[in-house]
């Protein structure tokens, strides 16, 4: 008979528990380790897209041509769609590029690069005003407008600021005039039997009411406003083009009138036809573009679509529009 002390043998079926519950941990252990593992590749993730988009939204950075604002170069300054307040082409977005442009001590000229129907004259006079006090502080940086598809009405009204102007020669070219469009539903609301009941005080505070019959003095009174506009507007371009206007006198330059650039060219509406790339490259001598437009968030955009731009375009149907230069 043996001394020697032998541990008791598990039965069958505790051994088996066992080995089940170390596979359970066993399993448990791998499943966190490869959490963790996602995890963290999550997370790097999210940063390397965090600091892509930092990069590339940046002001020191040129999405389109990769030149840092601390080289030399030519800001560009996109002047695109209507020249209205809250829109792309505001004088507040405009105004804020060129004076950042005109600041930066790497900027060896500024061009304007458009393609705009026009819009309104208050907005477009802001840019004008501003670009002529920029040239004035800053009289060794030259600013080109550079006109693309379409350069009209408050387009070319900024455009005429600039030290010389450049377009293509199928590029459109002026609409040097004003207009202030709305409808009449007089007749319609007749035959619907709809009666119109509005409450002012003022003998012509619903003047623009579309809902009721024009009156001959209230014309008058509203084209008089327009006349003075489209003066002001002219005073503006001969100012800004001098003698470049081959013939200020021509008897259709101011009238609202189109023209391609080749015309433009022979008018002096324009001074020569380029791109500007050719313009950095061949007059500035700075062929880098860096590109100093204000840009509106994802989230901007969405909500000026779908919110407050809707309900604008909602009151200029109706009627409810000053005066837009066109």
């Amino acid at each position: 008979m043996s001394n020697e002390w032998k541990a008791p043998e598990k039965a069958e079926g505790e051994g088996k528990s066992w080995q089940l519950l170390e596979k359970v941990l066993l399993a448990s252990v791998q499943e966190q380790r490869r959490s963790r593992r996602w995890g963290i590749f999550f997370k790097v993730l999210t940063f390397l897209y965090l600091f892509v988009a930092l990069a590339l939204f940046s002001p020191r950075f040129d999405i389109q041509g990769g030149t840092s604002r601390g080289a030399d170069h030519t800001a560009l300054i996109e002047v695109r769609g209507m020249i209205a307040d809250k829109e792309a082409a505001s004088a507040d977005n405009i105004i804020s590029s060129l004076r950042e442009a005109f600041e930066s001590k790497h900027t060896k000229g500024v061009v304007l690069r458009i393609n705009s129907p026009g819009g309104s004259p208050v907005q477009s006079g802001y840019i004008y005003d501003e670009i002529r006090r920029l040239r004035a502080e800053h009289p060794d940086i030259k600013l080109y407008a550079v006109i693309t598809d379409l350069g009209a009405s408050g387009a070319y009204y900024i455009a005429s600021a600039a030290d010389a102007i450049y377009a293509d020669k199928a590029s459109l070219v002026g609409s040097i005039g004003v207009t202030a469009a709305t409808f009449g539903f007089v007749g319609t609301m007749d035959k619907l039997g709809v009666d119109r009941r509005i409450y002012t005080s003022g003998e012509h505070k619903a003047f623009l009411d579309p809902f009721q019959p024009p009156k001959v003095e209230e014309t008058r009174f509203w084209q008089g406003v327009l006349d003075t506009t489209h003066r002001q507007f002219i005073a503006s371009v001969k100012q800004g083009r001098g003698d470049r206007l081959k013939d200020a006198e021509h008897p259709e330059l101011f009238s609202g009138l189109v023209w391609s650039g080749e015309q433009a060219l022979q008018l002096g509406l324009v001074d020569a036809l380029g791109t500007a790339s050719s313009v950095a490259r061949d007059v500035v001598g700075a062929k880098d573009l860096v590109d100093f437009t204000v840009q509106e968030s994802p989230f901007d955009r969405f909500a000026k679509k779908i919110g407050a731009s809707v309900a604008e375009r909602l009151s200029l149907w109706a009627g409810f529009q000053g005066p837009v230069l066109r």
